[in-house]
């Protein structure tokens, strides 16, 4: 079994061959043309994602700055949305659903590394999926850990961090990320706490 295979199922495996260092060295290349090219370029920003994500909706738009390892393993639904500062470490799967929406500096890590120290340093790695569902709202600076996944119709509350799936219909905050209410057909009436629309 290849590394890149071991990557792929969620075994543990070495980062650093050659296939899978010249695979994450042509996505940055990709990610460079795409963070460097004129406000005004959308197709071509557009274009460069089709080419380096695994699938590509409708309606997308990825504001740059952004970075990823390798793009083929990011699947993302239509009417996408990713504000600022994205970081996806797209070691295993990343599926994103129609009508998702980040904020800006949402980091999803499927990659990690073993907590003793030994096989660590030898250069033990492990990648684990994350799926994001449909009509999902991240807040700013959230970050999602590997082996994740995110029901529909939630809203993750800025700089939470969540290490345990999160149910649908509901809104998450904290470090843990914890649910903290469900979401209601009330809330349709509010654009912020108390405002109405």
């Amino acid at each position: 079994m290849t590394e890149k295979e071991k990557m792929l199922s969620g075994k543990p495996y070495k980062a650093f061959g050659e296939e899978l260092f010249s695979e994450r060295q042509y996505a940055k290349e990709m990610i460079f043309k795409y963070n460097n090219l004129h406000p005004s370029e959308i197709n071509k920003r557009n274009e460069i994602i089709r080419k380096l994500f695994g699938r590509a909706g409708k309606d997308f738009f990825i504001e740059p700055p952004f970075r990823c390892d390798y793009g083929y393993n990011i699947s993302i639904g239509d009417n996408f949305y990713s504000n600022y500062n994205c970081t996806i470490l797209d070691c295993a799967k990343v599926t994103i659903g129609d009508n998702v929406m980040f904020a800006p500096n949402v980091s999803l890590f499927t990659a990690g590394h073993p907590v003793h120290f030994e096989p660590r340093n030898q250069g033990i790695e492990y990648a684990l999926p994350i799926t994001i569902e449909n009509n999902v709202w991240i807040g700013g600076g959230v970050i999602i850990n590997p082996n994740i996944t995110i029901g529909d119709n939630v809203v993750v509350g800025s700089a939470s961090v969540v290490t345990k799936d999160i149910p649908s219909n509901s809104i998450a905050v904290g470090n843990p990320c914890r649910v903290i209410r469900e979401i209601t057909e009330q809330d349709k009436k509010y654009y912020f706490k108390n405002l109405e629309i």
